[in-house]
């Protein structure tokens, strides 16, 4: 090879070498300004959304920083985990676990937050969710020292009764219907009807007991006893929460937790709750006793154009086939419920 074959050689490694070097740095340069636009655009969006929905951040961004304040809670409707927001059509009304979780979570933060108001217009929920509520107001009070006031509206029941246990003090409104102390677990038979229709349930199971509580086969003795077992247990929790919260016997309390409700003068003769007042007239009583008058609420979690698309949604006629599933989902869920059974549900 001669002196010009070997100038060229080297020419041409440097070549490309700055071609291979220019590349990549072009290449990781264009990918780090794709993922800022990205995240930009993400984050865009989001905004967008959590304009259009409401978040849980956006909800309680006002929560005072300054000043003393009494934090109202809202517990309102079944006692459930919370909509997903992901749907346009998010019922506006319903009661949202996550945020309410959230909001206790920031009250412990709160140095300036004196006490918690929960004001209750509930039939009650699942046994979960009830509970996990329970043990975070309950964690709040144990950290913050706090006191906290329970408001009963037009009702207060069953999962509501647990939550409000946490309680240092529960008033009720002199229309409320509150009580129904107990655990609720619904499953239907549904197998004659399977049977007329050509309908026929086939399980591939591990065990026997694998598939207790379908609808299309009927529940044998065994099976209702396993069942039975989970209600008692949830049922003797519930009891002993009630009695701690009142200063109150469990036998006391079971004397009372047969599943029936009380008006607010009967629960008020029999110690479930420690009064009958007005809105007003309790709002002022906790400003007295607590020496502050500033109190706050979360903004709602959804706004204007979720609620107009939700009306919409609510309006629209349902198909057969969302019927069906309505009415499957009142027939039984299998899910333990602390829950005040509707008369006609």
């Amino acid at each position: 090879m001669n002196k010009k074959q070997t100038n060229g050689l080297i020419v041409a490694a440097i070549i490309f070498a700055v071609v291979g070097i220019t590349s990549v740095l072009t290449n990781a340069l264009s990918s780090r300004i794709a993922t800022k636009q990205n995240a930009v655009a993400k984050d865009g969006f989001s905004s967008f959304m959590d304009e259009l929905y409401g978040s849980k951040d956006t909800a309680l961004a006002d929560m005072p920083t300054t000043g003393d304040f009494i934090a109202v809670m809202n517990i309102e409707g079944t006692i459930q985990g919370s909509v997903s927001t992901g749907s346009l059509y998010g019922d506006v009304n319903s009661y949202d676990h996550d945020l309410l979780m959230s909001y206790v979570n920031k009250l412990i933060d709160r140095s300036n937050n004196k006490g918690i108001i929960l004001r209750m217009d509930t039939p009650g929920g699942t046994v979960y969710h009830a509970d996990e509520l329970y043990l975070k107001l309950k964690e709040y009070k144990e950290k913050t020292g706090n006191p906290i006031w329970v408001y009963m509206e037009s009702q207060c029941c069953s999962g509501g009764v647990y939550i409000a246990s946490v309680a240092d003090e529960q008033y009720a409104n002199r229309i409320c219907n509150t009580g129904s102390i107990g655990v609720i677990l619904s499953a239907y038979d549904m197998s004659e009807l399977y049977e007329k229709l050509g309908i026929k349930e086939v399980n591939i199971v591990s065990a026997k007991n694998k598939d207790m509580g379908s609808s299309g086969k009927p529940m044998t003795d065994e099976q209702k006893a396993i069942y039975q077992s989970i209600v008692d247990e949830y049922y003797e929790r519930f009891i002993s929460i009630v009695a701690e919260g009142r200063n109150m016997s469990t036998d006391e309390v079971k004397k009372l937790a047969d599943g029936r409700i009380y008006t607010a003068k009967q629960a008020e003769e029999s110690g479930l709750i420690d009064g009958i007042k007005g809105s007003e007239e309790f709002d002022q009583y906790v400003k007295e006793v607590s020496g502050v008058d500033r109190f706050y609420q979360p903004s709602r979690t959804v706004n204007y154009f979720s609620q107009i698309f939700g009306s919409i949604a609510s309006a629209k006629e349902k198909s057969e086939s969302e019927v069906l599933v309505d009415l499957m989902k009142q027939l039984g869920s299998g899910v333990p419920m602390y829950y005040a059974k509707p008369i006609g549900e």
